[in-house]
């Protein structure tokens, strides 16, 4: 589906929205300077347009829970289609694997893991070295302090320089 046309008001509603999506309708269209209304059916129709995916709180987990977050590098012998979707299936049916992605480069995927303490990791490492998933290789990263957390993408392209 080609993107969406969007114009200044609507990056402008999204750029609020994602440095605080609890901010109310009032106080959304007060800062993009338009009225409630047409705030409220912009930003329905940005939602509608899959262009708003949801609404998360960063939610301060070592405050709550022992956490050890890992950054694991998964690589894997071949490149078969079928090997990378049976391991989708595994890590997707994995809680503690809060986010994943398939890259391009040294390695295939890129894992966030939260487990308690590096015993637990260890063990959920063996489960995907062992299976059938075709996976050659584990590098683990233990998160130490994160420096520049994730707070939004910027919208606007970065001007060509000519």
């Amino acid at each position: 589906m080609p993107p969406r046309s969007l114009d200044r008001t609507d990056l402008k509603i999204l750029n609020v929205l994602q440095q605080d999506a609890r901010i109310t309708n009032q106080a959304l269209a007060d800062k993009v300077a338009l009225s409630p209304s047409a705030c409220l059916s912009r930003v329905r129709a940005l939602e509608a347009g899959g262009l708003i995916n949801g609404y998360r709180a960063h939610v301060a987990v070592d405050r709550i829970r022992s956490a050890t977050i890992v950054l694991a590098q998964v690589s894997f012998k071949d490149h078969a289609l079928d090997g990378f979707s049976a391991f989708d299936r595994r890590i997707l049916a994995m809680p503690e694997v809060v986010e994943a992605s398939r890259v391009s480069g040294a390695y295939d995927y890129m894992l966030r893991v939260i487990v308690n303490d590096v015993h637990e990791w260890k063990d959920i490492a063996r489960i995907l070295l062992g299976g059938d998933y075709g996976v050659e290789k584990i590098v683990s990263h233990f998160l130490m302090d994160e420096v520049k957390p994730f707070s939004g993408y910027p919208l606007a392209p970065k001007p060509t320089r000519a």
